[in-house]
């Protein structure tokens, strides 16, 4: 939490020193898959599964608000966004050997803080974007002997390019990716932690409109 509030000050704090300031609102889609290599296996006594990360790319929605200022052809644009995302598991009891797909929706307020240029008509950002979860998935593992647990706060990052049509319409394609190692963890009735390194990747296409 401490992270997005200095995420938040930087760009309050930044607003006076910019000549030109322009509001907006934007939504988009984004396409999410994930990359978690190995087979992860989690037990508690006799009872143990097998748990696989579906890779396949996920469709989600962002939408908000966000601000762009520019000094010097060098712009910046904090955004505070509502976006969702779903990850699809395989998970595999291993002595009965009976699988069951899992879906985990997350809900999610998104806060980028991108920097750019223009290079000719095109737009070329990147920065910092913090992620707080703001519902609670379903366990992954449905068994009174598992119980999931879930970063509420995650700190990544977004590049892409875009470009503005008639001062008033924007389009982005971004990519975005997690610098945070464990984004689940799974603890059984003994206490001990499984940690899920299942990191999201996404690409993002919105559209805005600038006043």
């Amino acid at each position: 939490m401490k992270k997005l509030f200095v995420i938040i000050l930087i760009a309050m704090v930044s607003v006076p020193a910019f000549s030109q300031i322009k509001f907006g609102l934007k939504a988009g889609l984004n396409t999410t898959s994930l990359s978690m290599d190995d087979l992860e296996t989690v037990k508690s006594g006799s009872t143990e599964y097998a748990i696989s990360a579906v890779k396949e790319a996920k469709y989600g929605f962002h939408g908000g608000a966000f601000m762009r200022l520019t000094l010097l052809g060098i712009y910046v644009q904090p955004e505070l966004l509502f976006s969702t995302r779903t990850n699809e598991y395989t998970v595999t009891n291993v002595s009965s050997t009976v699988s069951t797909a899992v879906k985990q929706n997350f809900n999610k307020l998104d806060i980028p803080v991108m920097v750019g240029f223009k290079l000719g008509p095109i737009r070329l950002n990147a920065g910092p974007a913090a992620s707080l979860l703001i519902n609670s998935p379903k366990d992954l593992v449905k068994d009174s002997d598992f119980k999931s647990n879930y970063n509420k706060m995650t700190i990544g990052y977004q590049a892409g390019l875009g470009f503005d049509l008639l001062k008033t319409l924007t389009f982005d394609v971004r990519y975005e990716g997690s610098l945070k190692k464990y984004q689940n963890q799974i603890e059984n009735v003994t206490g001990t932690k499984f940690n899920m390194d299942d990191r999201p990747n996404a690409f993002l296409f919105s559209v805005g409109l600038m006043f």
